[in-house]
């Protein structure tokens, strides 16, 4: 029998929550079909893309992912006190990057209808902000719509309609540092155990290999997870055309992604105006269908950091190489139900990414 979300997701007793998510039938729809001969690898870079730019609107970290060909891991933190310190507009503008919510709120963003709103229709504003404020820190709603968009895109390639995921994600709470190590390890080294890649390093759509591209970049900042706020301006999404970014200038920020330049957004496919435009003004439909051509554009966060959650408690509790060591000395072991294991013979990862270690600001010493 299944359980109510709100019985798995407990905020008071841990942040922190592994996340899987399989495509309908367990089907082949982000990968290669052996059996058609199709291959749909583009769209696993869709997902890597959408799920680090909802993490830039929702209050939600994302500490690993594996993106595979018909499931998707994730280990995220919900920051639910970062979102409760956003300002009424920070909530709405946040919002209105994903719907556009009914036209009072565009009312309320606009300093120049704002004066002349009436206390009734501010009285609704308080209460869509409180509505908002909490789904955007909401795990379900953070799955929602990185679920809807890509089965949205991926339905628009295929000229059909119909269901892309299954019903629901399946959500364990990670309710220590050591669980929650060794939690992201498993999903980092899904490739590998799959058989698909022999490193960390070689593998694609996935955390781990994001921030070795960031680090093999020069970006030490982005390798480690270093995090940009992003706050979108709605007055600006308003004026823009849909190629332009509705808010933060950090688009440069992409570029510590893994992905390719074929792992394109949604936005890319030709969207049917009747999807991303909703001629439908109704509250409830404004609230509630995705506002596609905002969406497209955000720019994707940095993944959560390594460091010290003394000092800052939206990290991860370790060291970036001391991760990498991890990861490559479990890598190493063979599982009894998995085929793949990083080769013995392989050197060490530092000294495979020629880094001797990295200092205490997360920068690499190379050899």
């Amino acid at each position: 029998m299944t359980r109510p979300r709100a019985s798995l997701v407990s905020l008071s007793d841990t942040p922190w929550y592994h996340v899987v998510t399989r495509c309908v039938r367990r089907a082949y729809l982000c990968g290669f079909d052996r059996l058609t001969g199709r291959s749909f690898e583009h769209r696993r870079g869709w997902v890597e893309l959408r799920l680090r730019q909802l993490a830039g609107v929702f209050a939600i970290d994302v500490a690993a992912y594996a993106v595979m060909s018909n499931h998707v891991h994730l280990v995220v933190r919900v920051d639910a006190a970062r979102a409760s310190q956003w300002s009424e507009t920070e909530v709405l503008r946040r919002w209105r990057c994903l719907f556009r919510g009914p036209v009072v709120v565009e009312r309320f963003l606009s300093p120049a209808t704002r004066a002349e709103m009436t206390e009734a229709e501010l009285e609704v504003v308080a209460g869509l902000v409180a509505t908002y404020r909490a789904r955007l820190a909401d795990l379900s709603w953070f799955m929602r719509v990185l679920n809807e968009s890509i089965a949205r895109a991926a339905n628009r390639e295929d000229g059909v309609r119909g269901r892309f995921w299954e019903g629901r994600f399946r959500s364990q709470a990670i309710l220590d540092e050591t669980a929650l190590l060794a939690v992201m390890a498993y999903v980092d080294l899904n490739p590998i155990r799959a058989g698909i890649a022999e490193t960390p390093e070689e593998s694609v759509h996935t955390g781990i290999a994001a921030r070795i591209a960031a680090l093999r970049a020069g970006d030490d900042g982005a390798a480690n997870g270093r995090y940009l706020v992003v706050a979108p301006s709605p007055d600006t999404a308003r004026r823009a055309s849909p190629d332009v970014h509705p808010g933060s200038q950090r688009a440069h920020a992409a570029q510590e992604t893994a992905t390719s330049e074929t792992d394109t957004p949604p936005a890319t496919h030709t969207p049917s105006p009747a999807v991303t435009d909703h001629a439908d003004s109704s509250p409830d439909a404004r609230s509630t269908h995705l506002w596609e051509t905002v969406l497209n554009r955000l720019p994707p966060a940095p993944l959560l950091p390594f460091g010290n959650p003394a000092e800052v408690p939206a990290t991860i509790p370790f060291t970036f190489d001391g991760y990498l060591t991890l990861v490559d000395s479990l890598g190493r072991a063979l599982h009894p139900r998995k085929r793949g294991a990083i080769p013995a013979e392989l050197p060490d990862i530092l000294s495979r990414l020629g880094i001797v270690s990295l200092n205490v600001k997360g920068t690499p010493i190379y050899r």
